[in-house]
């Protein structure tokens, strides 16, 4: 069988503290650029002032506000909060550290554990680069939280696939494709419905039957990918996160003569704004408490998606691109600081001929594993 061929990590957006290495500390990098730490990168995740990154060899590197390097590492997970690394124990087992990033590293860690997997084959499928799989821990039955109690258990009834945690909320996809959400829920970001908080995993009832594949959290938004490349978007939409119709995009500076807030029939909140140009008032969804299907240009499948504190990312099946949301800091890779409120495909990808095949968002920027078209 060929060996994989390897790719090559692209990072582009907010690198204020230097954590995307070779891009300059203090810039906004507003289209994709080669990683500097190596083509060996195994792992990516990013919090807002740095970014954790893991190589095949198992040797962590942090970038940006925490720095340091760590070897034998199966696995990091940063946030703000705490910098959660799973190292290589004796046996099959392995050992949790926890640091504040602020000392991450160095001396005792504020907390650490011994997990045991419950069976192997956890790895990449044909050595492919992923996102890390933590927070959730090997065994699947706990995960780990940003803030106290960090290890959190959960029902043993819950077989789980994939665990993501947003700003306030978790989202948690199960063996056979169901998602379940719990945490704060005021921007919609549960699913259910509502802007209630859920204190345990609850079933999303809006995707019973639906088989999904991949879930993604961001700040205060949720995305789905069904097995069969549908995608189910729900929560906040200030910056067209959603890729629906949001006011902040929409406005040109002029005054808003008058502005009414409601609910949609499906619950969706809808601001409605005086003056669109065929004299009626124009629509703006705030928040949309239930999963919405969104459709890609050129009826594209999915097959990955990550989400940023205000913007979204999505890969499809042929490799593109795309993302939407939030743009300020150059975060969509399109060559500028726009913000989207529509799926947008980064063509540089494209014009490079290379086919994405992982990605991961920070808050403020996105990370992006890719290889050669017609090598993968």
């Amino acid at each position: 069988m060929a060996e994989e061929p390897r790719g090559a990590w692209f990072g582009f957006g907010f690198c204020g503290f230097g954590q995307a290495p070779g891009s300059g500390r203090g810039r906004q990098v507003r289209s994709p650029e080669p990683l500097h730490v190596g083509v060996d990168i195994r792992r990516v995740s990013a919090s807002w002032s740095y970014t954790a990154f893991v190589t095949r060899g198992g040797r962590l590197e942090l970038s940006g506000s925490a720095s340091g390097a760590a070897g034998s590492c199966r696995d990091a997970w940063a946030s703000e909060g705490l910098l959660v690394v799973l190292r290589a124990g004796p046996g099959s087992g392995a050992l949790l550290q926890a640091w504040a990033p602020g000392t991450a590293l160095r001396g005792e860690p504020l907390w650490a554990q011994d997990v045991v997997p419950e069976a192997e084959g956890e790895g990449d499928p044909g050595g492919e680069a992923q996102a890390g799989r933590l927070p959730l821990l090997p065994s699947t039955r706990a995960y780990v939280s940003p803030r106290p109690p960090f290890y959190r258990p959960l029902a043993p009834e819950l077989r789980v696939r994939q665990l993501e945690l947003g700003a306030e909320h978790a989202l948690l996809l199960d063996a056979v494709g169901q998602v379940f959400s719990w945490g704060g829920g005021r921007h919609g970001q549960l699913g259910h419905g509502t802007l209630e908080a859920e204190l345990e995993p609850r079933p999303l009832e809006a995707l019973q039957g639906l088989a999904m594949a991949e879930v993604a959290a961001g700040g205060w938004h949720s995305v789905c990918v069904s097995e069969t490349g549908d995608i189910y978007i729900w929560g906040w939409n200030e910056s067209g996160q959603l890729a629906l119709p949001t006011r902040s995009l929409a406005e040109d500076g002029e005054t808003v003569a008058r502005e009414a807030t409601g609910l949609n029939a499906d619950g969706s909140q809808v601001k409605r704004m005086a003056g669109a140009e065929d004299g009626a008032p124009a629509p703006f969804i705030a928040v949309q408490p239930f999963p919405a299907l969104l459709d890609l240009p050129l009826g594209s499948d999915a097959i990955k998606a990550s989400c940023g504190s205000r913007h979204t990312a999505v890969v499809t099946r042929t490799g593109d691109l795309y993302t939407w949301g939030w743009g300020k800091y150059g975060q969509l890779g399109h060559e500028d600081t726009s913000s989207w409120d529509r799926p947008r495909r980064v063509e540089y990808f494209v014009d490079k001929q290379l086919q994405v095949k992982a990605i991961t968002c920070g808050p403020w920027n996105t990370y992006v594993y890719a290889v050669e078209k017609g090598k993968s």
